[in-house]
């Protein structure tokens, strides 16, 4: 019996060599096919894409103000589609930044831990209600406040637009950034109280520039929500391929890259120039994308840089070009929310605003500590108040009226004249099909993937 024994002994290391190559092999093909599915993807859009920058020109196409695809004779300038993208993802920053930030310096600063066991979700609700919902409630409810308010023909606006992404991409900035400041050792903290800081000089000074690089990502994130989100947009934003006149008129019906997509997509006969227009937007679109991340990751790599001492960087710039370009992306966001107030209440409301701001910034540096922190708390509660009466006005909206028409005939029913009666059973089976499908596909593959480039590989530039 001992023979077997040393025999087995000395299989055994064999088989789990064996074993593990096996199972490392296995998590390679799911990291690999990940990637080429996404690389299928990428080419499936330039193939498609190619031939509209072939007939229609890359300089025509790109910068042509006019898109009319089935007007004789057809044209194809997307640069309207272009400005619209941008500005919407303008104004939802100008909205989402400041709120998202001064909620999340309040959740992780000054609530308690009750109050922020309230908050923090109530907040993080908000990411859980489908882009559709935003867009039904952006249709029914922001467009009629919009004309009714500033007495224009319709909602459907460039105001409403960058409202109703800032609200969706409130969520992701609150949250994330609110475990970046987290995540800054309460060292940090205790020590400038010690010194004799007030809590907001130690919030300002010291939590809020060590937490800078998941501060950044957070906004990078909701520029990418912003950027990306379709049907939210698509409802309430009047898709007039237009550049507003002037560029700063938040009244005026726009058109963005994803919207286009979205309307035109189902309805353009394949093969096409049209249809391969389409597909030419798409990778306008991705370049653009590309080009946020990309710049995302070189800003937070220097700013880690910079917070670490890890590496020596060589600065792009001198420090007073820095200096420089702080002041003027300060003075640029000023500009930006003065000429966003005179389009809405007009130049009356701007002025008295701009003479608020001046006023306020001569005192500023005047005023003790004690009262500027008061101040900076007083923002942070509205801050929160806003991001919670936003997200009452929805839910309140919501279940007043959906409530009283709900019924069982209409969840568990079937949908007649067209879909105008009836229920949405079918609608739900299909929902639940299409999620346990999804994730069926998604969840080995991506749980695969990430076992194999957290294990298996060395983090580097490919990895």
């Amino acid at each position: 019996m001992a023979l077997p024994d040393i025999r087995n002994r000395m299989a055994t290391p064999a088989i789990r060599r064996i074993q593990e190559q096996a199972i490392g092999s296995l998590w390679f093909i799911c990291a690999i096919f990940a990637v080429l599915t996404v690389c299928f993807i990428l080419g499936y859009l330039f193939y498609n894409g190619y031939p509209a920058f072939v007939q229609i020109g890359l300089q025509d196409f790109l910068f042509g103000l006019d898109w009319n695809p089935t007007g004789s004779p057809p044209s194809y300038g997307i640069l309207s589609l272009i400005v619209g993208t941008i500005l919407v993802m303008i104004g939802a920053m100008v909205l989402a930044v400041p709120l998202g930030i001064a909620s999340a310096i309040f959740i992780s600063e000054l609530a308690g831990p009750r109050l922020r066991t309230i908050i923090k979700p109530a907040v993080e609700l908000l990411a859980g209600i489908p882009s559709v919902v935003y867009g039904f409630f952006g249709l029914v409810v922001l467009t009629n406040w919009i004309r009714v308010s500033f007495d224009v023909p319709t909602g459907e606006t460039w105001l409403a637009g960058s409202i109703l992404l800032g609200i969706m991409a409130l969520p992701t900035i609150v949250s994330v950034s609110e475990d970046a400041i987290n995540s800054v050792p309460r060292e940090f903290k205790e020590g400038s109280l010690a010194i004799g800081a007030t809590g907001w000089q130690t919030i300002s000074k010291v939590i809020i520039p060590a937490a800078l690089s998941g501060i950044t990502a957070a906004i990078i994130l909701g520029i990418g929500r912003a950027i990306g989100e379709t049907m939210a947009v698509l409802m309430v934003t009047g898709n007039a391929a237009v550049v507003p006149e002037p560029i700063w008129n938040v009244l005026s019906p726009i058109r963005t890259l994803t919207a286009t997509l979205g309307i035109e997509t189902g309805e353009v006969p394949i093969g096409s120039l049209h249809y391969n227009a389409l597909f030419a937007i798409a990778v306008v679109l991705l370049i653009i994308t590309l080009l946020i991340n990309l710049s995302a990751t070189f800003i937070l790599n220097r700013i880690r840089h910079a917070q670490t001492g890890s590496a020596e960087i060589k600065r792009l710039v001198s420090q007073d070009t820095s200096v420089q370009i702080r002041r003027f992306l300060r003075y640029g966001f000023l500009g930006m929310v003065l000429l966003l107030v005179a389009v809405a209440a007009g130049i009356l409301p701007c002025l008295v605003l701009l003479v608020v701001v001046i006023t306020l910034s001569l005192l500023w540096k005047r005023i003790s500590p004690k009262s500027t922190q008061k101040i900076a708390y007083s923002c942070m509660f509205a801050a929160v108040g806003i991001v919670l009466a936003v997200l009452t006005i929805i839910l309140l909206d919501i279940i007043v009226k959906g409530l009283p028409v709900i019924s069982w005939e209409f969840i568990f029913g079937y949908p007649s004249n067209l879909g105008r009666a009836g229920g949405i059973f079918p609608a739900i089976v299909g929902t639940i099909y299409l999620v346990i499908g999804a994730i069926m596909i998604a969840l080995p593959i991506g749980i695969g993937a990430t076992i194999y480039l957290s294990e298996y590989t060395r983090e580097g530039l490919v990895t």
